[in-house]
């Protein structure tokens, strides 16, 4: 087994993807030894998760199954399993890389290292934090008075994953990426061709910062693509993005991933992923139990859903207004969908509800015989008038098979915000501020954006008007239906949001088994 350190973990997305790495004898190809997560919430997904892969499959206890029913707490949890659950606490740390004492860091990472027999050959992976170099924050930071992109430590977050390799020495790294690392620059220089180089030569790039270097061994790296043959050069922009839709993951995310090799194992190169066939988004969430949207700022339930919809084939919006924005076969759909517009029996679900939730694809990835229900679905409760914009928007998507601009929408559904008419003169990012997610495609970039309001990732199916669950986020992240987040549920969508897609990070670690 192959010892592997997660930094910057998340929920466990990346790791989630390596232990379900098996070899030929069909034994864990990789074992996580550490984990490092600073956000609580995020960690206690992360312990409870390291706690589930404590237990062989068929061997996880019922109290597991009852924890995600709501039955028991997680301190009753751990307290009927204390020895599962010190390991668990043991193997994921709750500490703040770059805050955090490097001694402690270091002693934590020898002791978790020193209980493989091979520690010499072993893995670190993560992905430092992103919102310094997605073109979103730099957006969001650029209108910031007195912002100073030099100061801001979330730009030097990848000089912890640097201390790392060069206090340590791993055989392999992985690390990850939003493509907007591509386009930053920080005083004038482009911070892509400043990583990978440092990447290349982790102690001079340490040296250079003045920070503490041990010594001993000196290595440099080979760097790798995952998606083109041979060496990396820092130059190849293309050749670092991984376009997860293109290797059999439900979601358009682009990602810039890099392998590390160290130079003593002989130039060994990791394969690169294989395309796959895209899969729309149906495939992995029309089997989950329809629900409705709450509503918000007045009195909610199963009546005053359905009656909020009752009349509005007679508003103009229905009327003059989808006529002049898209004309009469979407408007015709629209009048079949509020026809048909009932409460489901779930309604708004819960933290776990029971219920059957096939999946259509990779069931034996996604499905647990055991959990007989399904966690983590619960919805949002919007105004009114956004669920007259989410059931416009599925319909349109069903019409039209995309998800429709604000100049598409009658102008009565237009909201009152003050970037609304610069979207409607000059397109630009606000101009899809209701995007729906469209049946028959990947879906877009889920984000740690979702756990705002929602208009970006409205349910295709026009008689929810209803923004995605976690269960669905986590679905198209390809979680497995017995990944428990735990938290608010702000935290949750936060976490799904973050994360790696595990089945993409199996791909990848396959690569990152070769090389080790």
């Amino acid at each position: 087994m192959i010892p592997v350190i997660d930094i910057f973990a998340g929920p466990g997305g990346l790791g989630e993807g390596f232990c379900s790495v098996l070899t030929r004898r069909g034994d864990p190809a990789f074992g996580i030894q550490l984990s490092i997560e600073m956000n609580e919430f995020a960690h206690a997904t992360l312990r409870l998760r390291t706690f589930y892969r404590l237990f062989q499959h068929d061997l996880v206890p019922a109290d597991y199954y009852d924890h995600l029913r709501g039955r028991i707490t997680l301190k009753e949890l751990y307290g009927r399993h204390p020895e599962q659950a010190r390991q668990a606490r043991q193997k994921a740390w709750k500490a703040t890389l770059g805050k955090t004492s490097l001694a402690r860091i270091r002693v934590r990472i020898e002791a978790a290292l020193r209980r493989q027999a091979h520690a010499n050959h072993w893995v670190l992976i993560g992905g430092p934090p992103c919102q310094a170099y997605s073109i979103a924050g730099r957006s969001r930071n650029a209108g910031v008075e007195d912002y100073d992109p030099a100061t801001d430590r979330r730009q030097w977050l990848y000089l912890e994953y640097l201390q790392i390799i060069a206090d340590h020495w791993p055989a392999v790294f992985v690390i990850e990426n939003v493509k907007g690392l591509l386009s930053a620059t920080l005083k004038s220089q482009r911070m892509f061709q400043r990583v990978v180089a440092d990447l290349f030569q982790p102690e001079l790039a340490i040296r250079r910062e003045n920070r503490p270097i041990r010594h001993g061994r000196t290595h440099h790296y080979h760097i790798w693509s995952l998606v083109q043959p041979g060496l990396f050069a820092n130059g190849d922009l293309e050749g670092s993005v991984v376009r997860a839709e293109l290797y059999g993951i439900p979601q358009a995310r682009h990602r810039v991933i890099l392998v590390g090799v160290r130079d003593d194992l002989g130039g060994v190169m990791p394969g690169q992923l294989e395309q796959q066939t895209q899969v729309p988004i149906s495939r992995v969430i029309h089997g989950l139990p329809a629900l409705r949207s709450g509503l918000s700022r007045v009195r909610d339930s199963d009546e005053a859903w359905v009656a909020a919809f009752a009349g509005q084939a007679d508003r103009r919006w229905f009327n003059d207004g989808t006529r002049r924005a898209a004309g009469e076969d979407l408007r015709n759909r629209i009048r079949a969908a509020l026809r048909e517009i009932t409460a489901p029996r779930h309604g708004r679900g819960g933290e776990f509800i029971e219920a059957d939730a096939p999946v259509d694809y990779r069931p034996r990835w996604y499905a647990d015989g055991r959990l007989n229900g399904v966690c983590n679905h619960s919805s949002r409760a919007h105004i009114e008038q956004d669920l007259y914009r989410y059931l416009y928007a599925a319909c349109f998507a069903q019409q039209y098979r995309r998800s429709p601009t604000l100049s598409e929408f009658p102008t009565e559904l237009l909201p009152d915000h003050a970037n609304v008419q610069t979207a409607l003169d000059e397109g630009g990012y606000f101009s899809d501020r209701f995007r729906v997610q469209v049946a028959s495609r990947p879906a877009t970039t889920i984000t740690a954006h979702i756990s705002k309001d929602g208009h970006y990732y409205i349910h295709p199916d026009p008689l929810q008007c209803r923004a995605l669950t976690i269960r669905e986020a986590a679905r198209i992240q390809t979680f497995p239906d017995n990944y428990f987040f735990e938290g608010p549920r702000t935290a949750q969508y936060v976490q799904v949001g973050n994360a790696v897609p595990p089945l993409l990070a199996r791909q990848k670690f396959r690569s990152a088994a070769l090389a080790a």
